[in-house]
């Protein structure tokens, strides 16, 4: 899928771009110039404003870029994820989706995500382990956060989205020079 066209984006949108460091994926949410200001907005909150530790929010976010086969989606928040503090135990579970070498929040946050994953629910066994170290406010922000990155991986997948050609400085305005190969 080609890239739009920089001159076809509105200002706002070109400027909004940039302001979130020129990434692929938002170049290519400009083919929805309707739609992508929220987009924006929603990932900006989920990011700056989850009440969910840093660390376990990037648990559930690279174990859903996994399980999605989202390549861009591991790329970036692998990185995330290691300038948080996510333990490298529970990013090689992330790749997997085994909690077994893992224990306390991060096994309980790797098994509901698995649980949204597969059941688009959390039982109840699984809600109230939950709510024994998270508040219903970071529970809220968990199950938000699966479902707004599995939306973020359908439209990576579908359109082909690869960290390819992306720029070196966070504040380029031009989108790669072409379409990204598919995986």
């Amino acid at each position: 899928m080609e890239y739009p066209d920089p001159a076809t984006v509105p200002a706002d949108l070109r400027e909004a771009i940039v302001a979130h460091g020129s990434l692929n994926i938002f170049w290519m949410v400009m083919h929805s110039p309707n739609l992508a200001p929220a987009l924006l907005g929603l990932g900006d909150a989920v990011l700056q404003h989850n009440s969910l530790p840093d660390p376990l929010r990037e648990l559930a976010i690279v174990r859903v870029g996994y399980a999605y086969e989202a390549a861009y989606e591991v790329h970036h928040h692998e990185k995330i994820a290691q300038l948080v503090e996510l333990s490298p135990e529970a990013l090689a579970a992330a790749e997997t989706g085994s909690a077994d070498k893992l224990s306390g929040p991060e096994a309980a946050v790797l098994d509901a995500t698995n649980q949204l994953l597969e059941r688009h629910t959390l039982d109840e066994a699984t809600r109230a382990g939950l709510l024994t170290f998270l508040t219903v406010n970071q529970l809220a922000d968990l199950v938000m956060t699966v479902g707004f990155y599995q939306l973020i991986c359908n439209f990576l997948n579908a359109f082909e989205v690869t960290p390819e050609g992306e720029p070196r400085s966070p504040h380029s305005q031009d989108p790669p020079a072409e379409s990204p190969s598919p995986n």
